[in-house]
């Protein structure tokens, strides 16, 4: 009888089927690593868009309760609810309610005046035709808009808020003053103007204007007011009768 060697297995044994289903299990509840996701940054220039906005979102809602109420009634309160913002909002921008009211003027009115000490006239232009193009611009820009409101309540409350009269002298009245003066000298140099000691009081170069806005407000229902050609009128005393062919 012959017998046969068994070779032995060179397989490896195989794992418990127990085990197989343990180790399946323990991977099921490892935790996986997730990147976390990352909100991109907001770019700076969207929040200072949007800082633009609120800031003149409150100098609108500050014209209009400066208008309605007057400087002294008027509450930051107020005007951050109008503006649709919280009322610390304001406070981010401007100082106090007078720097608000500040800059009401220097976004309204300045700009205006600023144009009338931009320079000489243009070529082959009389110092007429310059003043007659701000009064024009004054008259239809201020006189008969919410600016010539502002005006009005500058001249009614300044003497009880000096400072205010004082930054509107600064910042308006004393720039359309040289720059009205700076005209005279020069009507004076070419001749245009005969009067050389208007240039001592550029005061009654623009007094129509003044007129024009107080009466706007007070008269103008009882007896309107032709303000452009009352300053035609008031070109002529000074310059003398435009001559025509």
């Amino acid at each position: 009888m012959v017998m046969t060697k068994t070779r032995p297995s060179t397989r490896p044994p195989s794992k418990p089927a127990k085990s197989r289903v343990v180790s399946r299990a323990a991977a099921a509840k490892t935790p996986k690593v997730v990147s976390a996701k990352v909100e991109p940054a907001k770019p700076a220039s969207n929040r200072a868009e949007r800082a633009a906005e609120r800031r003149e979102a409150i100098i609108a809602a500050a014209m209009d309760e400066f208008i309605a109420q007057g400087f002294a009634a008027t509450r930051l309160d107020d005007v951050a609810k109008r503006a649709g913002v919280a009322k610390g909002t304001i406070y981010l921008h401007f100082k106090d309610k007078e720097a608000l009211f500040e800059e009401l003027i220097r976004t309204a009115i300045v700009p205006l005046v600023n144009r009338l000490a931009a320079g000489p006239p243009p070529v082959g232009a009389s110092v007429r035709d310059m003043v007659e193009g701000f009064a024009r611009t004054f008259i239809h820009e201020v006189t008969t808009t919410r600016r010539g409101d502002i005006v009005r309540l500058v001249v009614a409350e300044g003497p009880r808020f000096p400072a205010v009269a004082d930054f509107y002298y600064r910042e308006v009245v004393s720039k359309g003053l040289a720059g009205m003066r700076a005209a005279i000298q020069l009507g004076i140099a070419r001749g245009e103007i005969k009067h050389k000691d208007l240039a001592q009081f550029p005061q009654i170069l623009i007094a129509p204007a003044m007129i024009a806005v107080i009466w706007q407000s007070l008269f103008s229902r009882h007896a309107p007011l032709d303000a452009n050609e009352m300053f035609r009128v008031h070109l002529d005393l000074i310059f003398g009768e435009r001559r025509t062919t």
